[in-house]
C-alpha cells in the first residue's frame, strides 16, 4: 500500500483530466478496473459535467529568471482549476492570486478553484516574505476545454446480487494521506475479496469528490436498490486513532457492524452524521439516502498537515495503513456473516447434549462463552433477530455469535429466514 502511495504522490489531479486517467491506469496494472468518461456539459441531477482542466506547466519568476514559485517542483504551487495566464506583473499586483498560511509558513498549502473562473499560486508563507516588489514573470499553461469527467469502477461479484458500496476520490494532488491513502486501502480490500468469493458483491469507486459522486448517482440510479451498506475511504493513513461517522439513517447494518468492531479494539470516535464532509453527503443526501458511513482515521481538518504540503508520504504510516485495512476487513466479515435466522426446534430448549453440543464444548477455554451463545442465537433466532442483533444483546463477540450459528445449522436447529441477505 505505501509502495503504491508513492507511485501515486507524484501525480497532479484534479476533478477531471490527464491526471486521474493516469491515475486510474496505474490502478488498473493491479485490478479489474473499469475507466468511465463522462463527457462535459452532460446533466447530472442539479449539476452539469464541467470542462475539463489540462496544466503542463505555471512559475513565477523573479527579476533574476529564477523560479520562486514553480509547480514542477510541487504540484500544490498553482491553484487547482486554475485558468491559464500570462503577464508581467508587480508583487502588488500578482498578491491578490497568492495564498500562503501564516500558521505554517514552512508549508504549501492546497487551494482550488473548480467552478469560478481565477487563477492563482501557492507558496510557503516564509517564501512569500521574502519575495521583493518585482516585476515577475508569471505564466500558466493550461486550459479548461471541453472533454470528459474521468472514473473508474470495480465490481467484485458475491454469491448475491446485494452490495457494499466502498468510495474513495481521485481528485486531490501530491496529497497522501488525503486521500491516497484509501485509495491504496480499496485496492488492497479489493485483492482480497476476489481471492475468495464473497457472499456479498463489492462495488469499489474511484471518483473526483462531490462531482463524482454525484455523476456516478445520476448514471446508476437504477441500481441504487441492491446497495446495502457503503463506506467512504478516506485519509486511512495517518497516526490518529479510528473514527467512524455514520450514515444519515444513523442505525443501518453498516453503522452497527463498524461500531460493534470499533468498539472491541480499543481507543477509537463515532459520529453522528451531518451533511458536511467528503462523498457520504451525496451518497446520503435525502433523495438518495443510501446507508453509506465514512470510515478514516483523523477526519478532515483535524491533522495539521490537512490540505497542505506536509501532507506527504512521511505522514503515512505503514502500520496505520495496515490497521486501517483490518478495520475494514473486520466490518466486512460481520456485513458478510450476519443474517436473519429461525430456531429450527423453538418449543423449549432444544436437547443439545444428545447432537453431542456439549460435548463438542469440553476442554474449550471459552467454553461458557459458546455455551451461552448457543442458548442466545436459539432463544432470539425468531425470524425478527440478526446475529449482529444477539451479539449485541448478550455483550459477545459477533465472530463467536457466527460460529455457533454455523454450528447450529449444521445440526439442524438452525435455519436462515427468507427475505434479503443484508
Amino acid at each position: 500500500m505505501k509502495a503504491l502511495i508513492a507511485r501515486l504522490y507524484p501525480i497532479c489531479r484534479s476533478i477531471t483530466g490527464p491526471g486521474v486517467r493516469e491515475t486510474l491506469g496505474i490502478l488498473r496494472e493491479q485490478i479489474p478496473l473499469e475507466i468511465r468518461e463522462v463527457p462535459s456539459g452532460t446533466p447530472v441531477f442539479d449539476w452539469v459535467v464541467p470542462e475539463e482542466w489540462v496544466i503542463r506547466d505555471a512559475f513565477v519568476k523573479d527579476p533574476s529568471g529564477a523560479r520562486v514559485i514553480d509547480f514542477r517542483a510541487h504540484n500544490l504551487s498553482v491553484v487547482n482549476y486554475s485558468r491559464p495566464f500570462r503577464g508581467r506583473l508587480t508583487l502588488e499586483e500578482l498578491r491578490p492570486h497568492l495564498h500562503a498560511e501564516e500558521a505554517h509558513p514552512d508549508w504549501i498549502p492546497y487551494r482550488t478553484s473548480y467552478y469560478q473562473e481565477a487563477w492563482g499560486f501557492c507558496l510557503p508563507w516564509n517564501r512569500l516574505r521574502a519575495m521583493g516588489p518585482g516585476p515577475y514573470e508569471v505564466e500558466i499553461d493550461a486550459e479548461v476545454k471541453p472533454g470528459s469527467l474521468t472514473y473508474g469502477e470495480c465490481l467484485v461479484p458475491g454469491e448475491s446480487d446485494e452490495e457494499v458500496l466502498v468510495s474513495a476520490h481521485t481528485c486531490h494532488p501530491s496529497l497522501a494521506n488525503d486521500n491516497l491513502s484509501g485509495i491504496a486501502v480499496a485496492v488492497e480490500l479489493i485483492r482480497g475479496l476476489m481471492a475468495r468469493k464473497p457472499r456479498l458483491s463489492y462495488r469499489f469507486l474511484f471518483i473526483p469528490g462531490t462531482i463524482g459522486s454525484i455523476t456516478w448517482l445520476a448514471l446508476n440510479e437504477a441500481r441504487l436498490s441492491r446497495i446495502r451498506a457503503g463506506l467512504v475511504a478516506v485519509n486511512l493513513g495517518d497516526p490518529g486513532i479510528m473514527h467512524y461517522k455514520k450514515s444519515r439513517r444513523g442505525d443501518a447494518a453498516v453503522d452497527r457492524a463498524a461500531a460493534h468492531v470499533l468498539g472491541a479494539r480499543g481507543d477509537h470516535r463515532i459520529e453522528d452524521f451531518s451533511p458536511y464532509g467528503y462523498d457520504e453527503r451525496q451518497f446520503c443526501s435525502p433523495g438518495i439516502d443510501l446507508p453509506v458511513g465514512c470510515l478514516s482515521r483523523t477526519p478532515y481538518g483535524r491533522f495539521p498537515e490537512y490540505h497542505t504540503s506536509a501532507d506527504n508520504l512521511d505522514l503515512v504510516r505503514e502500520e496505520a495503513l495496515a490497521a486501517s485495512l483490518e478495520t475494514f476487513r473486520a466490518i466486512f466479515a460481520v456485513l458478510e456473516r450476519d443474517g436473519v435466522y429461525l430456531n429450527l426446534s423453538p418449543k423449549g430448549e432444544p436437547m443439545l447434549g444428545k447432537r453431542g453440543l456439549y460435548a463438542a464444548l469440553g476442554g474449550r477455554s471459552d467454553t461458557k462463552d459458546r455455551q451461552m451463545a448457543m442458548l442466545w442465537v436459539l432463544n432470539l433466532s425468531d425470524g425478527r433477530h440478526s446475529l449482529l442483533d444477539i451479539a449485541e444483546r448478550a455483550g459477545l463477540p459477533f465472530e463467536l455469535v457466527a460460529d455457533v450459528a454455523e454450528t447450529l445449522q449444521a445440526h439442524d436447529l438452525l435455519a436462515p429466514a427468507a427475505g434479503r441477505v443484508l
